[in-house]
């Protein structure tokens, strides 16, 4: 039986990033995901926050900027920003020019998967294009558990109510599976 390699370096159209992996999960046994974004001018994504892992964000190339828990900031080569859990927190690029970051995920969870299924969905059309959200519910459902992303403003219990529902139905159908198996294996 063959199996596929999966590319280290994935792109998002809408979104206007490129995501190499770097380390992921599997390599250090679940303690992180350390991960290359490239950033288009204008590309970045919106105030979220997660309740188990913390993200730290490194400046490599050009003007990284943040907001983190209402606080914009802005990195320059070699200098690092970490939004804990709960924190809300975006990034972006303003200029003219790509920026180069690193982040680190720690610890693991299913960020990679995440990545990958959002990244192909949007590489396939499946998603609004303005706000990169997938049209399909139960393909979001499965998104938002994979990630254990959470929007800003919406209280995080209807959040939870209304996803973890929709996720169930999402393994129950097969969704979760197949979208593994299309951008994952």
């Amino acid at each position: 039986m063959s199996h596929r390699t999966l590319p280290r370096t994935i792109e998002n159209p809408l979104v206007k990033d490129r995501v190499t992996f770097l380390t992921t999960a599997a390599e250090s046994e679940g303690a992180y995901e350390y991960v290359k974004v490239e950033l288009a001018p204008g590309g970045g994504n919106g105030l979220h926050y997660h309740r188990t892992y913390s993200e730290r964000f490194e400046a490599v190339e050009g003007e990284l900027h943040l907001e983190v828990d209402g606080l914009l900031r802005s990195l320059r080569p070699g200098e690092s920003a970490t939004a804990p859990p709960g924190t809300k927190h975006r990034f972006f690029n303003p200029g003219p020019d790509p920026i180069v970051f690193h982040t680190k995920i720690e610890p693991a969870r299913c960020f990679e998967p995440m990545l990958r299924i959002a990244y192909g969905l949007a590489r396939d059309g499946r998603v609004r294009p303005k706000s990169g959200i997938p049209r399909n519910a139960l393909e979001m459902a499965v998104l938002f558990e994979l990630g254990e992303s959470y929007m800003n403003g919406v209280p995080i219990w209807l959040q939870k109510a209304v996803f973890g529902s929709l996720y169930a139905v999402a393994r129950r159908r097969g969704v979760e599976e197949r979208l593994l198996r299309t951008y994952c294996r």
